[in-house]
């Protein structure tokens, strides 16, 4: 008996392929299983990369203090007001790095809208040799946030190959 199990049933993210269809944003409340905060010295700036570059949106807020934002189920984001009184201008902030589910045919769209908000903000598409898509977005507040397209698996690619050589996908554990 294996400890592993094909679990999509309880995900939002669809079964990768090319005719992958991205959920619908989800509108309900739940108790999140995890979420990222983000202090932001431009709430209003910060809301709006996120929701015109990177598909989010808003899901409430408490004017000049916080947006809970969300996307697909579970991927939700509180933007924080950071304060500005005593603050160092010039420090810079600890990267943070947070990825987000997406599908293949979501990738170019999403780089496509953040190029045009902000410049310099994209880095990829890349494939990795976990077999997925990413892009890498630099936000307004200097978060690292990577959108990850799983792709279709062909058990006679690389990348199949690199993930048999650590034990994943051979039926035991690495």
């Amino acid at each position: 008996m294996s400890d592993y199990y094909d679990a999509f049933e309880i995900s939002p993210v669809p079964v990768p392929g090319p005719d992958a269809v991205a959920p619908e944003p989800y509108r309900g409340i739940y108790g999140m299983p995890a979420f990222v905060t983000i202090p932001t010295g431009d709430l209003a700036a910060s809301v709006d990369f996120w929701t015109r570059g990177l598909g989010f949106f808003e899901l409430f807020t408490i004017p000049g203090t916080l947006v809970h934002l969300r996307r697909w189920a579970f991927q939700d984001v509180l933007l924080v007001a950071a304060p500005a009184a005593g603050r160092d201008e010039t420090a810079t902030v600890a990267p943070l790095t947070c990825s987000f589910a997406c599908v293949l045919g979501e990738v170019e769209a999403i780089a496509a809208a953040c190029r045009e908000l902000r410049p310099g903000s994209v880095s990829g598409p890349r494939e990795t040799v976990w077999n997925t898509r990413d892009i890498e977005i630099v936000t307004p507040e200097n978060a690292r946030i990577v959108f990850t397209a799983a792709k279709p698996y062909d058990p006679a690619s690389a990348e199949a190959r690199a993930l048999a050589d650590i034990g994943i996908g051979t039926g035991e554990p690495a």
